[in-house]
């Protein structure tokens, strides 16, 4: 199928979906995952427009890369202004997002979103290098996009404590996970790949979130999700795995963060 391109007569072709959407499937799961989970626990008002906050800011990275990608690069002013129109359009949003919970919700849900706002920083000059594929810039944005549980709950009413909890349980799901699957796709691949630094990130998370569970921080049903996803890395990268292309192991993914989403909200509301 073609793609989509902004063209007129005297310009050339700008491809719009490379601007326009983020190039790493696997980035929306970890967009929603949080979201999703925090809203269906704590909804409010001012936790729908922190969401609306930060799907602007997540869309609006890509077009900022490209835009940062072609200052130092070949210069096109025709891919540089397509870059800024959805800059900017993705920017209202997260601006709407940002004055809207300042006004319904007050400062206090934002906190979270200043801890992380170096991580951001870094991984955007990751993204201006044309290095955002490598493990450190995926992991700081991996962190940076779970801040949204926190502040979400933080404005639905959830102490500090408790939010932090619940955010660690989705850092806990997301680190693992991004090294699990780039592990995996180099042994896939018939590369040189390590199958201990996943697993040990994996238990290291089991342990974390097991230890929440343990002081009723968090429900049982989190540790459980952790355990799904250690035997996931434990099979996955074992000689009997079933063998997966990329997009079948990104499908999987997104089965595993809705199970484990899942397993938070219902374990939340069931008291397990």
């Amino acid at each position: 199928m073609n793609e989509v391109v902004l063209k007129n007569a005297y310009a050339p072709r700008v491809r719009v979906r490379s601007i326009a959407l983020p190039v790493e499937h696997g980035a929306w799961g970890f967009l929603f995952e949080p979201i999703v989970a925090s809203l269906a626990i704590a909804f409010s008002g001012g936790g729908v427009l922190i969401a609306v906050m930060c799907i602007g800011a997540f869309l609006a990275r890509q077009p900022v890369k490209v835009f940062l990608q072609n200052r130092a690069a070949r210069n096109d002013p025709h891919l540089a202004a397509a870059a800024i129109r959805f800059g900017l359009f993705y920017g209202a949003f997260f601006l709407a997002g940002l004055l809207g919970t300042m006004a319904t919700a007050g400062l206090w849900p934002l906190v979270p979103f200043l801890a992380v706002i170096p991580l951001g920083t870094v991984q955007i000059y990751f993204d201006a290098a044309r290095q955002g594929r490598q493990l450190l810039p995926e992991l700081l944005g991996a962190v940076a996009i779970s801040a949204s549980a926190p502040a979400i709950l933080l404005a639905g009413g959830f102490g500090i404590v408790a939010a932090g909890a619940f955010w660690l349980v989705f850092i806990a799901r997301l680190i693992p996970s991004i090294i699990y699957v780039r592990e995996r796709l180099r042994l896939e691949k018939g590369k040189s790949f390590s199958r201990m630094v996943p697993l040990l990130s994996h238990a290291t998370a089991l342990l974390l979130v097991g230890s929440l569970a343990f002081f009723r921080m968090v429900p049982m049903l989190a540790a459980f999700a952790m355990a799904v996803l250690s035997f996931r890395a434990i099979e996955g990268l074992s000689s009997g795995r079933i063998k997966m292309k990329a997009m079948q192991i990104g499908i999987m993914e997104v089965i595993f963060g809705v199970v484990t989403a899942a397993a938070i909200i219902i374990g939340h509301y069931s008291g397990i």
